[in-house]
């Protein structure tokens, strides 16, 4: 499995720095090619689907040969799928289609979350709790929630797939500790939390309050890391921004986020730890729950 998101981010990259190594601008190439500046533009920003013809005819007029015109053919071409999320459409959401992309093919995936369980995680009554919630706040989500509940599951079990990635998590103390559904949503979200890390794919760290992080870096927002198979597969860093997510393949940008984790795990709790924070705080929503034990 590759991820098409990334494939198109790669190419796109690769065509800017073609044409820049050329000395030509948009406009130039358009007119040497054929093409209208802004398809050229949109290619180079990873906005649109890229057409293989297309590709074969800017590689062409900007003299690429060889290995290297088969191996950006075969990029393109992958960056032009459509990978099984795709079916699901709005169902899913937009926010959900790209994190489902940028899964597929993972060789690792690394979260940090500093106020809720990442979707990766969540139990179906977690995440139907936060669906509603997010509707609430009047944020632009599918109408049919119960479908968009599918789909997170749906990538949960893509997650499983026997080629599928390494997954760690670092959840701030105030993830597993802060109310953010039902005592009852909540005691169930965490037992589930421990049920996976009895797998090994899983790995799932608590950052208490008072560890503080190298040099008193601060973890601003919520962020996930991955990286791919094929070595010429740049990695990526998606930032949760609220409203948006900002996805990144630059090297700063990875660079960066990937110093934050390593502070971040250096500060978290060892798993055995992490897993007696996290059953200690489901017994407290246990206890607030209406019937008691969930």
């Amino acid at each position: 499995m590759i991820s098409p998101l990334v494939r198109r981010k790669r190419l796109a990259k690769e065509l800017r720095e073609i044409r820049e190594a050329a000395g030509l601008t948009h406009e130039q190439l358009a007119k040497l090619v054929g093409l209208h500046r802004l398809k050229i533009s949109r290619l180079e920003t990873a906005q649109v689907r890229p057409n293989v013809s297309d590709v074969m005819l800017l590689l062409d007029k900007l003299g690429v040969t060889g290995e290297r015109w088969h191996k950006l053919i075969e990029v393109a071409a992958d960056a032009g799928q459509h990978g099984w999320w795709s079916e699901w459409g709005d169902d899913m959401g937009e926010r959900q289609l790209a994190y489902a992309d940028l899964e597929s093919g993972a060789n690792t995936i690394r979260e940090y979350n500093n106020y809720s369980i990442p979707g990766l995680l969540q139990s179906r009554d977690y995440n139907m709790a936060r669906a509603v919630q997010t509707r609430d706040k009047g944020e632009k989500v599918p109408d049919d929630l119960e479908r968009q509940v599918s789909a997170r599951a749906a990538r949960q079990r893509m997650l499983t797939r026997p080629s599928g990635p390494r997954y760690e998590a670092i959840l701030e103390e105030v993830v597993v500790r802060r109310p953010t559904a039902p005592p009852a949503a909540m005691a169930e979200q965490l037992r589930h939390l421990m049920k996976l890390t009895e797998v090994d794919q899983y790995t799932i760290l608590v950052l208490p309050i008072e560890a503080g992080l190298a040099n008193y870096w601060a973890l601003k927002a919520p962020f996930s890391l991955y990286t791919y198979e094929d070595p010429e597969d740049p990695n990526v860093v998606a930032v949760d921004l609220e409203t948006e997510d900002r996805v990144s393949i630059e090297r700063s940008d990875v660079e960066r986020y990937t110093e934050l984790y390593r502070r971040a795990r250096d500060a978290a709790l060892p798993e055995k730890n992490s897993m007696a924070f996290i059953k200690e705080a489901m017994a407290g929503f246990e206890q607030k729950s209406p019937n008691g034990k969930s």
